[in-house]
């Protein structure tokens, strides 16, 4: 992004003193940066004015904008902090510090079982930083958002290591913040680089079905629309299509078979008012067959980080399956953005008496981040922090664990060791004789946990077995013992059946 880009886009946001505060923000991080290039050969204040721009986007204060801008400087530049707090004031200055120590945190991690080093806990700082202003993970956020844009001037080493601490860390925490949108886009770009042929595959996957799902929800929106119309429903709908890594991880739980799947592309209807909701739900429920099972009220029972929405899956006269979402404006604001449109809606809360309040008045789905704050302080007095326990509570539906030589696999919860062998190599996985899991000997029916580092020892005389199906959860290992079995069998049976022409001669 380029200046004039970033101040377009601002006038639409800001007012004119803001503005006028914002451009002078972005000529001295010019100066700051001039003579810094990036990867790809460009000046390096192209970043710091992207990120800010997604900021702006994200109608997040002018403050955050504005530290967007000078976030690298005063790590990456000759600029001081006290430098920020006189030209900019102490809240820029202290987002941007905030930042920093984000960064040097992340810095110090060579993998997540890192958090904590010998003299200082890193994981502290980024404890520290969250707690006293959630708005400097917004703008880590923003950057790490950039960064994974344009990962393909690093080298394949830098992206997969990027991608996958990105994976690990920061998908999570977007989605603790219930920044879906964002959460999406890094899961996304990440899973493009861990593993491509995966990616690729999915991707190839969705498109082939995609066509041929918007037809036929062409019929079913227009019946809805009709129907809503008539009964005077102000409303406005539009499609989700599912991402490449939700439908991934999806197809592991159906075998692969993305026939099963209904929610490739699910209809969005935004209302005006919440009664206006339950009446779209009502008559949704009168022109198709509601599968009850899968109706979901997050409006009267939020989901954990605050969203909140009408979910229904009905069944057509000709048996098709749909899945609606239901909400109002600001429910879909929050969903897509989180906190960030928190920022938007409760401005004079979240900027004023937010700083005066320490979170204070934060929502309640949000408290988490008020513990953090306590943690953080605990911290400073030298108590030990349950790092574990804190990395348990983002990674709530994958696993990662590790290689002998430290490269990070992730799986879907319950997986076993033999799902881990497959996804390593199916031929490793055809000679594995058993698993050594953190230094000690498992059995097959063993089910991995987080940070578990597995071994897989292998024997030349091993070779697939049909009971190994009770001990694999995924839709590729279980495509691949199919594969083995059967060419193992037929193995057999052209043997046996050489023996017998052998004995009737």
């Amino acid at each position: 992004m380029k200046r004039g880009e970033l101040l377009t886009l601002a006038e639409t946001h800001y007012n004119e003193e803001q503005l006028l505060e914002l451009e002078y923000a972005i000529d001295f991080a010019s100066n700051a940066h001039s003579r810094q290039k990036r990867k790809s050969g460009e000046p390096y204040i192209v970043h710091p004015l992207a990120v800010a721009g997604i900021l702006a986007k994200w109608d997040m204060d002018i403050d955050t904008v504005i530290a967007g801008v000078l976030h690298d400087t005063v790590e990456d530049t000759g600029v001081t902090l006290e430098q920020i707090e006189s030209l900019f004031g102490r809240d820029v200055a202290f987002l941007v510090d905030g930042v920093t120590k984000v960064g040097q945190a992340r810095a110090g991690m060579k993998n997540l079982e890192s958090y904590l080093p010998q003299t200082k806990d890193n994981l502290s700082k980024l404890l520290i930083a969250v707690g006293k202003d959630v708005r400097v993970i917004i703008i880590k956020l923003a950057d790490r958002l950039h960064n994974m844009r344009t990962l393909e001037h690093m080298s394949r080493e830098k992206q997969k290591k990027i991608a996958r601490e990105t994976m690990e860390v920061f998908a999570p925490l977007a989605d603790r913040l219930n920044m879906g949108r964002v959460r999406v886009q890094l899961e996304e770009l990440s899973f493009r680089y861990l593993t491509p042929k995966d990616f690729s595959r999915t991707k190839a996957l969705l498109d082939s079905h995609l066509k041929k799902s918007q037809r036929k929800l062409a019929r079913v929106r227009n019946e809805v629309a009709r129907k809503l119309t008539e009964e005077g429903i102000t409303f406005e709908m539009d499609g989700r299509v599912k991402s490449v890594y939700s439908l991934f991880k999806k197809l592991d739980r159906y075998d692969g078979d993305i026939d099963q799947i209904h929610d490739l592309i699910a209809l969005r209807i935004i209302t005006n008012d919440l009664d206006d909701c339950y009446l779209v739900l009502g008559v949704l429920h009168d022109l198709y067959t509601p599968l009850f099972e899968r109706i979901k009220d997050y409006v009267a029972l939020p989901k954990a980080n605050g969203y909140q929405s009408l979910h229904t899956t009905v069944q057509t006269n000709t048996g098709q399956i749909v899945e609606f979402q239901v909400r109002t404006r600001e429910m879909h604001d929050y969903a897509e953005r989180g906190l960030a449109a928190s920022f938007h809606y409760n401005e004079q809360k979240m900027t004023d008496a937010y700083k005066k309040r320490h979170m204070a008045e934060l929502p309640e789905h949000l408290h988490w981040i008020r513990d953090l704050q306590e943690t953080a302080a605990k911290a400073g007095k030298n108590t030990v922090i349950d790092s574990k326990k804190f990395r348990m509570n983002l990674f709530h539906d994958r696993i990662f664990v590790y290689s002998p030589k430290g490269d990070i696999w992730d799986l879907p919860y319950g997986a076993y060791p033999l799902d881990f062998a497959y996804r390593v190599h199916s031929d490793v996985a055809a000679r594995t004789s058993g698993f050594r899991v953190n230094g000690a000997m498992k059995p097959f029916s063993y089910k991995l946990k987080h940070g578990d580092t597995v071994e897989i020892l292998t024997s030349k005389n091993a070779s697939p077995k049909a009971e190994w199906k009770e001990y694999i959860i995924t839709a590729h290992a279980k495509d691949k013992l199919r594969l083995q079995l059967s060419r193992q069998n037929r193995n057999l049976i052209e043997k046996f059946a050489g023996r017998l022409r052998i004995r009737s001669k």
